[in-house]
């Protein structure tokens, strides 16, 4: 397995590359901007490409366009429903990024992109051009593929698959629940956003409700008939909640049809009815609205990328980080976003100022906590070959399943350690 050490080092690095990658100066000979970049979305993506390529070229403009102010994560979010952390805590800003490197910040939403213009309209009218577009659009969802689930039913029934006011919602349903209530979790088919992300979730509301609501019980229906780290999570369920959580595959009547978001019920493929007393649907997914608009996306719904530089595949000058990129067998995470965003301003720099395209090589660590003293992970560093991302031989790994107590004390205290170091380089913020 790949030293933790070595991992956290790199999330401050430039995506495990930064000794093959140059830092040109590249301010034009008449004193302008060296090129002008327009960055859609300020995630774990979006963010570090703007970071990055002011560290990189401080004469590039870089204009980041984001709706929020405050940007909550979806990392930790299940500590937050868990009991384990305050929701503030997981909310970071962008005074950094503005205020030491001189990114504009744009607070508005994306409305549309013409590739051909290289202009981005918002939603106030305002149009952005540019030289290079780099989009961190995230997920949406697929409102019509599920009977009875659409963005009003969320309202009832969140998914709190996005950090927000939907995880603020979830939690209170939590804090409703009596003892002796079901909690009901509603897993997708692949590909979606944090593949361990629905097992963590069960596994700190089990800590939850075994510590206030001890004789509740937690059914997670699942599309799918495997899972990311299964192993280690059904062991650690076990080993700490025993027989509060129970998981129905796709084999086994597991894949949710339809949702009655009022009742609270959902049905199964089979017909089968579950009622819950708190209910957490998390439906399809594919890649954010603006993504669609700029015509970056294929019938996946997803966006096909060019592996060396995560330029689209579609419409040049565009370049697509993070969640909503087919990027397999790299996941759908938070640590791939930033290794992916830093590899993109090391390509975006490097183009402007007429240098080599640098060797991209990324990282990813995906830390899961199953209880407040009980994490796994999993790791892995990927790199370009024949226009592909691949996994490097040899690199990264799982954490071992007959671990003791003491080692996943210590994979907990690494997850803690991720984050604090991961936000840190991001948004400037690290959270206690």
């Amino acid at each position: 397995m790949i030293s933790r050490r070595t991992l956290l080092k790199s999330i401050g690095a430039t995506a495990l590359a930064g000794s093959a990658l140059s830092m040109p100066a590249i301010a034009r000979a008449n004193g302008s901007a060296a090129g002008r970049v327009v960055i859609v979305g300020g995630g774990f993506g979006g963010a570090t490409a703007a970071k990055y390529i002011k560290r990189r070229a401080p004469d590039i403009d870089v204009t980041l366009v984001e709706a929020q102010a405050r940007f909550y994560t979806c990392p930790f979010s299940n500590l937050y429903l868990g009991g384990l952390r305050d929701f503030e805590s997981i909310g970071h800003g962008y005074d950094e990024l503005t205020g030491r490197y001189g990114v504009r910040l744009v607070t508005d939403l994306a409305r549309d992109v013409d590739g051909a213009g290289r202009t981005v309209t918002l939603a106030s009218g305002e149009a952005l051009a540019y030289d290079k577009l780099v989009l961190a659009p995230g997920i949406d969802f697929r409102w019509d593929a599920i009977e009875g689930y659409d963005e009003a039913a969320a309202e009832l029934v969140p998914h709190a698959w996005k950090a927000g006011p939907q995880t603020q919602l979830l939690k209170a349903q939590l804090e409703a629940l009596e003892d002796g209530g079901v909690f009901i979790l509603g897993a997708p088919a692949d590909p979606f956003r944090c593949p361990p992300g629905p097992y963590e979730r069960v596994s700190l509301i089990a800590h939850y409700l075994k510590t206030n609501k001890p004789k509740s019980k937690i059914l997670i229906l699942d599309s799918k008939d495997a899972f990311s780290k299964q192993g280690l999570f059904t062991a650690g369920w076990q080993a700490l909640y025993g027989d509060l959580i129970e998981w129905v595959p796709l084999s086994k009547d597991g894949k949710i049809v339809r949702v009655d978001a009022a009742k609270r019920e959902v049905e199964t493929e089979f017909g089968t009815i579950h009622r819950a007393d708190a209910l957490n649907f998390i439906p399809p997914q594919k890649a954010g609205a603006i993504a669609h608009a700029a015509g970056v996306v294929n019938e996946s719904g997803w966006v096909p990328v060019k592996a060396e530089t995560f330029e689209s595949a579609q419409v040049g000058d565009i370049h697509v980080v993070g969640d909503a990129t087919i990027a397999a067998p790299m996941p759908k995470s938070g640590f791939s976003a930033n290794t992916q965003g830093k590899v993109v301003a090391a390509s975006i720099v490097a183009a402007l100022g007429g240098e080599a395209t640098p060797e991209p090589v990324w990282a990813n660590t995906c830390y899961s906590l199953i209880g407040p003293d009980y994490g796994i992970s999993v790791a892995g560093v990927y790199r370009a070959e024949d226009g592909k991302v691949i996994s490097v031989e040899g690199s990264g790994g799982v954490s071992p399943a007959e671990a003791d107590a003491a080692f996943r004390k210590r994979e907990a205290q690494y997850t803690l350690g991720w984050y604090a170091a991961i936000t840190q380089d991001i948004w400037g913020t690290a959270a206690a």
